[in-house]
């Protein structure tokens, strides 16, 4: 028998406030299932006769056709959020390289043409560059570096605060709140009276660097998640449309839509972010670069305003991850072994999870904490499995980071024609906002057509390989470029009496495939980690395994930060031709580990909902979550 509370049946329902933040229950006529289904906006059609699909209807010779579930416009707003946090962070992220690399210019007529001293701008000469602290391509890279890491530590702790106590919607309210203020601070580094005194300027700039960051980390996390909140979380079910055919609607294909709109949005933020933002720099000078990106993203806590009372929101559900710790720990507890062979083999004899599962262990015997049932420790077991195949992403980022930390001053020793040199990575963006309606409307629906089943361990592998041929590419632009500049292998430090750099003839847009590339990779590695990370967490840990995908970021940063001495001539082609080998091994080695899992993609998908006594009020009355709660409810 499972071990549940009194108050924890068929029957019951669980209403949360959202003003108050309590959680009280009552008694509910239906099912589970009818009951969240009854809670969502009545334009949004679960469909209350569907049924459960048999085996045959899901991989035999008469499988249905699988479907998406309508996607509510709730997720667009939520969707547009994200797209002005995102102009915001790229908006002020692409700037950061030649804020820190490149010198304040020298103003007409000393000067490139148009150049001004008091805001950095490089002016519109072909090869004018903006600058403003002249700290050196290292510490320029070392920045961005440091930047990332923080950026990815800080959801780890901004998710279990969401999930414990405050719920996404309020920690997302607050790190928009504390990202603009890192905003603004970001402003006054690059003001006029402030950018040439360049001490103090440095340290302003850091100083809103953090405090973004805080905010950045805050928000990601628990964005990523409550996207996707916005509809039911259901199992595969079978559905007779009106047409009279019978189909799966398959809520990883609904999932796997709106992030991939989702990213679209994200892109389309970053896109016109990066743009503008390295045109106002080059043009006007940093102060204008800094403030369009705050402007932009002052507009998100009308929205999220107007959503407080529309959007799904799941309550926060106490010490869940604290349980889920616990679990693992009971579950190890007589397997660990200081030989890595037999450890292996304990823990992969197929009966780890069991051993934690109510059922399995006798009433007397079981340890007052395990207030959850069986389907609970199957929806544990699947979010630990998430978190393993997330362990090989911190060499995926390796790759992916090249675009802001690398490729960028790559481009400045490149022939500009008057095109900024940090504006070339927006091939990125705008490659996705191409290729991803055209994956989601042709690729994916032709795939599945032909019985082809492109699960998300294969999807990932590719992006691998993928980003491995881009840093290909780079490394040998960057052949080129040290055998075709002035300076030969010195190209980063090359420049002429008036203070212009010297570049390499070849064209800065033999670039774009790198950029092409990695954008392709993007699409089947990160859009389907964000889709992984919420299918295969527990309800009430979706924040944190988000966290802990995006953590990845953070440990590829810090690996980052031993490999900088590679960011300088003369061993930049060293330093794409190590990441190429690096993501290729990687995705080599990802696909083998993960081979069986992948096997295991609909049986995980389709597991029944767990329940979990979280925490006790000081009433004694249990808190528990069986259903996630609708717009307008409580």
């Amino acid at each position: 028998m499972a071990a549940q509370s009194p108050t924890l049946g068929s029957n019951s329902l669980a209403i949360h406030d959202v003003e108050s933040g309590k959680t009280t229950w009552k008694s509910n006529p239906v099912s589970n299932e009818k009951a969240q289904q009854s809670l969502i906006s009545p334009s949004y059609n679960l469909g209350l006769n569907d049924e459960d699909p048999t085996t045959d209807e899901l991989h035999g010779s008469n499988a249905l056709r699988r479907v998406s579930a309508p996607i509510p416009w709730a997720v667009y707003t939520v969707a547009f959020v994200e797209l002005c946090e995102r102009f915001s962070y790229y908006g002020s992220q692409v700037l950061y390289s030649n804020f820190v690399n490149h010198a304040l210019p020298l103003a007409a007529p000393n000067g490139p043409p148009g150049s001004n001293h008091a805001t950095g701008a490089g002016g519109p000469s072909s090869q004018g560059v903006s600058g403003a602290l002249g700290k050196g391509i290292e510490t320029a890279s070392a920045i961005n570096t440091f930047n990332t890491f923080w950026c990815y530590c800080l959801p780890l702790v901004s998710a279990y605060i969401a999930d414990e106590y405050w719920g996404r919607y309020k920690t997302i309210s607050w790190s928009i709140g504390v990202a603009i203020l890192g905003h603004i601070i970001l402003v006054i580094s690059a003001i006029p009276s402030v950018i040439t005194n360049t001490d103090a300027s440095f340290g302003v700039f850091v100083l809103g660097v953090i405090i973004m960051g805080l905010g950045t980390g805050g928000f990601k996390p628990n964005i990523s998640a409550l996207v996707v909140e916005q509809i039911p979380t259901v199992n595969l079910k079978v559905r007779t449309l009106k047409s009279g055919e019978r189909v799966v609607v398959d809520p990883t294909i609904t999932q796997s839509r709106i992030y991939h709109y989702f990213y679209m949005f994200i892109n389309l933020g970053s896109l016109m972010g990066q743009i503008g933002m390295v045109y106002a720099e080059k043009y006007i000078g940093f102060w204008l670069a800094f403030l369009l990106p705050t402007a932009m993203f002052m507009t998100t806590p009308f929205v999220m305003l107007w959503g407080r009372k529309r959007y799904r929101q799941s309550p926060p559900t106490g010490s869940v991850t604290y349980k889920a710790v616990k679990t693992f720990l009971f579950c190890m507890r007589d397997r660990w072994h200081y030989n890595p062979y037999i450890l292996w083999k304990r823990t992969h004899d197929g009966t780890l999870w069991d051993t934690a599962k109510p059922s399995n262990i006798e009433p007397r015997s079981r340890p007052k904490w395990m207030t959850f049932d069986d389907a609970w420790v199957d929806e544990v077991r699947r979010g630990f499995a998430a978190c393993a195949v997330f362990c090989w992403f911190p060499i995926y980022w390796l790759a992916y980071n090249q675009l802001t930390s690398n490729l960028t001053p790559q481009a400045g020793t490149m022939t500009l024609n008057g095109v900024p040199n940090d504006v070339v990575n927006n091939l990125d963006p705008l490659t996705l906002l191409i290729l991803v309606p055209l994956c989601d409307t042709f690729l994916y629906p032709a795939l599945r057509k032909m019985g082809i089943r492109f699960t998300a361990i294969k999807k990932i592998t590719l992006g691998f390989w993928l980003a491995s041929l881009s840093m290909i590419w780079a490394a040998v632009i960057q052949y080129y470029i040290y055998k075709t500049s002035p300076c030969g292998y010195r190209a980063n430090s090359c420049y002429t009496k008036d203070g212009s750099v010297d570049p390499s003839p070849i064209i800065v847009w033999a670039q774009a495939g790198s950029y092409v590339l990695v954008a392709t990779s993007e699409i089947f590695t990160v859009i389907t980690s964000m889709e992984y990370a919420y299918s295969k967490a527990p309800r009430n840990m979706r924040s944190l395994i988000q966290a802990i995908n995006m953590f990845t970021n953070a440990i590829s940063a810090a690996i980052a930060e031993a490999l900088i001495p590679l960011s300088k001539d003369p061993l930049l082609i060293w330093n794409y031709g190590v990441f190429a080998v690096l993501t290729f091994v990687g995705g080599s080695m990802f696909i083998i580990q993960f081979w069986s899992l992948d096997k295991e993609e609909d049986e995980l998908n389709n597991l029944p909902e767990g329940h979990v006594q979280a925490s006790e009020y000081e009433d004694g009355q249990a808190q528990l979550e069986i259903a996630e709660i609708g717009p307008g409810r409580g």
